[in-house]
């Protein structure tokens, strides 16, 4: 487990509408928001479930964070960059991205990464849940762009 975690919008969105918010807590006992993430998902309405777990989890800690040239040359969303400059000031922080670009920048600079979907696997390894295909697929049919190929990799890794 990473001593901490850093968390973009669509994982944060994706679990808290699936009522799996605590996946994120299987990442590090504390999960930072960056400031421009937490805005993204406010502007969603006080009734929206991730607006919900922000204020409802003192786990999820927001905090305002400055993006330096080299993450700002990747051309990345504000909350990709934020939660990549987050990672990259503050070794061993795990960054939770699903979008692609901004993975291969946090490979790239030797940034520890994980998905939605790798949360989710992690879990089922851990004894957290039951069974991992459920879950992906309710995920999938929320929003999380995953193909057949990479759903069953993922899923035999878990014997499923």
């Amino acid at each position: 487990m990473a001593h901490r975690a850093a968390v973009n919008a669509s994982p944060l969105i994706l679990l808290a509408r699936g009522g799996l918010i605590r996946l994120l807590n299987l990442a590090a006992p504390e999960v930072v928001v960056p400031l421009a993430v937490a805005e993204e998902v406010r502007r969603r309405g006080e009734s929206d479930p991730t607006v919900r777990a922000l204020a409802e989890n003192p786990w999820l800690v927001v905090s305002e964070i400055a993006v330096p040239a080299l993450i700002q040359a990747w051309d990345l969303g504000p909350g990709e960059s934020s939660v990549l400059a987050y990672a990259h000031a503050h070794p061993e922080t795990l960054a939770v991205l699903d979008d692609l670009a901004a993975r291969r920048c946090a490979v790239t600079l030797g940034i520890p990464v994980r998905g939605t979907l790798g949360l989710v696997i992690l879990a089922k390894k851990r004894g957290e849940i039951r069974a991992a295909r459920p879950l992906l697929e309710a995920l999938r049919r929320g929003g999380l762009y995953l193909s057949d190929a990479v759903l069953n990799a993922a899923l035999a890794l878990v014997d499923e």
